[in-house]
């Protein structure tokens, strides 16, 4: 597998830079590493750059967080004048016109949809929530108000036109949502935005969806420690990331149990069944939003199927912490000094 990390905890990713912050480069200038931690899309971001000095590091930053904003008004469902909520208002009602970036993203997003067998889908969206993970629920919901919380669910309902560059939701009350892929996609954006403009190393961590590039300043690969999920404190391994994505979805937090089954907060739209099964899942590839959208289907899919899922994809790696903390890897990863289960 390509050299990656990562570290769960509370479903976010937090980055720890252990080797040199400065190195000198042929004209004497200093590299440094330069970060800043803010709210974006709800969440927290963890902003990393590489770059001779204050000014330039400041400059790449704020470039940055412009392109994490514009990727928020575009594809936000909680911003009425969003491209996103006029598709969302116009359900069963008329084809919206929206930018070649949006049509392009549902067109992606709609593939993965096909590929995991609607384990993703961004029509989750129109879900109703009868499922609340706050200690409030005390029985399991009726059958039938089960089946019906996902009724206006469904990615085949989602109608692109390509010539005209509209986008339509069948059927009235449907919903798309950005929430299991949206701050996977920015942190792509923002990276190749920065790459583009000359940014030869850093890390967009997205609340644990994480794309980094390039190496510190000393030549070193970014690492990343992987922590027990109910022990913040403990981790069980370090991994380096070099060119890669990684993204964790956890239910360590978030979760219900029901009849003695333990219920995570991550719904299968197909069912409108909580998950089970699996308490965390880090899923390791090229970019966030493939790696967002896989680590919810891990969830959905369960260990045994999710791993078969995960290990016939190309360029695709996962660790798997199940509902007895035992940790289980994909194929191709090994984790030293870990008791692991690889299949």
């Amino acid at each position: 597998m390509s050299k990656i990390n990562r570290f769960l905890l509370s479903a976010t990713l937090f980055l720890f830079v252990i080797s040199g912050y400065s190195q000198g480069i042929d004209d004497g200038t200093q590299l440094q590493v330069f970060q800043r931690t803010l709210k974006l899309m709800g969440s927290r971001f963890d902003l990393t750059v590489v770059a001779e000095n204050q000014t330039k590091g400041d400059a790449y930053l704020d470039m940055a967080i412009a392109e994490i904003s514009r990727i928020e008004r575009l594809i936000s469902s909680w911003d009425p004048n969003s491209q996103t909520s006029k598709i969302n208002q116009n359900a069963g009602v008329a084809p919206v016109k929206v930018d070649q970036e949006l049509f392009n993203l549902i067109t992606r997003a709609i593939k993965i949809s096909k590929l995991t067998q609607g384990a993703f889908d961004i029509s989750y969206a129109s879900m109703d929530r009868i499922w609340k993970f706050d200690g409030s629920v005390m029985k399991m919901p009726s059958e039938e108000a089960i089946k019906q919380s996902v009724a206006k669910v469904g990615y085949q309902n989602i109608v692109l036109n390509q010539e005209n560059g509209t986008v339509f939701l069948k059927n009235e009350g449907m919903k798309i949502g950005f929430g299991a892929i949206g701050k996977g996609y920015a942190a792509d954006r923002a990276k190749a935005l920065l790459v583009k403009n000359g940014v030869a190393s850093g890390i967009i961590n997205a609340s644990g969806d994480l794309n980094a590039w390039g190496a510190q300043p000393d030549g070193k690969d970014w690492m990343v420690a992987i922590v027990n999920p109910l022990n913040k404190d403990k981790v069980f391994s370090w991994l380096p990331v070099k060119d890669q994505a990684v993204v964790t979805s956890g239910n360590y937090e978030k979760f219900v149990i029901l009849n003695g089954e333990r219920y995570t907060h991550i719904i299968d739209p197909r069912t409108g069944y909580p998950s089970k099964g699996v308490r965390s899942a880090t899923i390791f590839t090229a970019n966030a939003e493939l790696a967002d959208a896989l680590a919810t289907s891990i969830f959905v899919m369960g260990v045994d199927t999710g791993l078969d899922f995960v290990n016939q994809l190309k360029g695709v790696e996962c660790i798997l912490v199940d509902d007895n903390n035992k940790i289980i890897t994909s194929k191709n990863i090994a984790l030293k000094g870990v008791e692991t289960q690889s299949r």
